[in-house]
């Protein structure tokens, strides 16, 4: 079975969130389990193009709207990742640093789209599948069933996962000439709410559609940013999957980013070492808990409540734990956490920008990893934690309602509050430190949550099941 996925991100390409990770992740599994898989991605400039090894696989030429463009296709040379990795460049819209953040996104991600579906129209053979991932990829089954010059591509399955639906691409009817001559009466596939939604698009013209957690699919039925409706009426179609992690890189036996490795048999004395080294490197009392925040500092994550949790826990429990925080996003938030460390002693400190390694030393070092999320489809940084022993403190919703269980139920290991707000937050670190003083106790909860099994396998079988049902 051949499998194409085609997604904005892919770790380690470009990612900047879940998104990369599971594109990165995924088609190696699937590969590893006898498929074909390949990944079709944007063409930025990133470190990992400039420093692997390419062939030019395909030369197309078409048009946005009124202009025409050509475009190139290139191909990884070593299968690097596991799977075969393709890359389109489009210069003027691709050939950019960021992943997403420019002002003609709609044009740089509508024109990608186009070129892929060129560019398999232009193929000898037909994949079995086309893999969609966000609204980034939302218009392709459309286009696959609806444009009059691709109409030879729309007996191949589509499937789209939704791995994020606050985001959805909008864009206004006076673009609708971008998308290659289609089908007027299937103008109502593009439209939502007087305006082409590509991920609306999408959900109707997929085949299939899949969410990365299956909380997080009967929460869209009732708050999907606008969408509620349409996930209740395609209801029959879409199937919540729990996204898996690659745990060859999530191993803290292995990992290449940390240099103290530990197992279940010496979870404790390994985290204290890694843990010391963030204490030595961010001025933090060793002897206190670490809890740590890692990821997009953005009202979604719950990271506006920051600030203001942390000085409340300081102020009503006392300054008996550490806070490390590393991200970036909202400028407002960045300037407040950034505020903090003057008042810091010697147990808050953030790092703001994204780094891969110091990541991996958190989840390594951390005794908790804090998520209150409003909002998390699936979540994998909970995920990542209990691979390292690291307790997860997380806010009941989505894929972290279906991944953590509170340690006050049977067989539970980590730390539930169910709402995002300040008040909930505190009592949760409350918590967290009184469980620290509990050693017995957390060496028990530490060694149950690394023996978790949160890798692919289950995951792949799955999709490979719906993949098996379309054909």
């Amino acid at each position: 079975m051949e499998i194409i996925h085609v997604s904005a991100e892919c770790y380690p390409v470009a990612k900047a969130g879940g998104l990369g990770d599971v594109v990165g992740a995924l088609p190696k599994y699937q590969q590893e389990s006898g498929c074909i898989a390949k990944v079709v991605m944007p063409m930025y400039r990133t470190k990992f193009l400039m420093e692997n090894q390419w062939e030019t696989v395909h030369k197309g030429y078409t048009h946005l709207g009124y202009w025409w463009f050509n475009y190139t296709v290139i191909k990884e040379s070593t299968n690097k990742l596991g799977f075969d990795l393709y890359l389109v460049d489009i210069y003027g819209l691709l050939d950019r640093e960021k992943i997403y953040g420019y002002d003609d996104d709609i044009e740089r991600f509508t024109s990608f789209q186009i070129a892929v579906v060129d560019w398999l129209a232009s193929w000898n053979h037909r994949p079995d599948i086309v893999h969609v991932h966000d609204h980034h990829a939302g218009l392709i089954p459309f286009m696959m069933k609806y444009c009059f010059q691709y109409q030879h591509l729309q007996n191949i399955p589509t499937i789209l996962t939704i791995h994020n639906a606050q985001y959805q691409g909008w864009m206004g009817w006076d673009k609708s000439h971008f998308i290659p001559a289609w089908d007027p009466w299937k103008w109502g596939m593009l439209d939502w709410q007087n305006n082409i939604n590509p991920l609306a698009c999408g959900i109707r013209c997929a085949w299939k559609v899949t969410t990365v957690s299956w909380s997080y699919l009967d929460e869209l039925r009732v708050s999907a940013n606008g969408l509620e409706a349409l996930f209740e009426y395609e209801k029959g179609k879409c199937v919540g999957i729990l996204n898996g992690i690659d745990v060859s890189v999530w191993n803290s036996s292995t990992d290449r980013y940390i240099e103290n490795h530990y197992s279940i048999k010496n979870v404790d004395a390994g985290k204290l070492k890694n843990k010391k080294l963030l204490c030595d490197r961010f001025d933090l009392d060793i002897n206190k808990p670490l809890v740590v925040f890692i990821g997009r500092l953005v009202g979604e994550k719950g990271a506006d409540l920051l600030p203001q949790a942390i000085g409340d826990s300081f102020y009503y429990i006392g300054r008996k734990m550490n806070f490390l925080i590393l991200g970036s996003g909202f400028p407002e938030i960045e300037q407040a956490l950034e505020n903090m460390k003057s008042l810091s002693n010697r147990d808050f400190s953030v790092y703001i920008g994204y780094n891969e390694s110091l990541s991996h030393l958190m989840y390594a070092g951390a005794d908790y990893i804090l998520m209150p999320s409003r909002v998390e489809p699936c979540g994998l940084n909970q995920m990542y934690a209990m691979r390292y022993g690291t307790v997860p403190m997380v806010r009941n919703t989505g894929g972290l309602r279906d991944t953590v269980i509170d340690y006050g139920e049977k067989g539970g290991y980590g730390i539930r509050f169910n709402n995002a707000i300040v008040g909930d937050i505190t009592q949760s670190i409350w918590r967290a430190v009184e469980l620290y003083q509990m050693e017995e106790k957390i060496r028990e909860i530490r060694q149950r949550m690394m023996q978790i099994d949160f890798s692919w396998e289950t995951s792949v079988k799955q999709y490979l099941d719906i993949y098996e049902s379309l054909k």
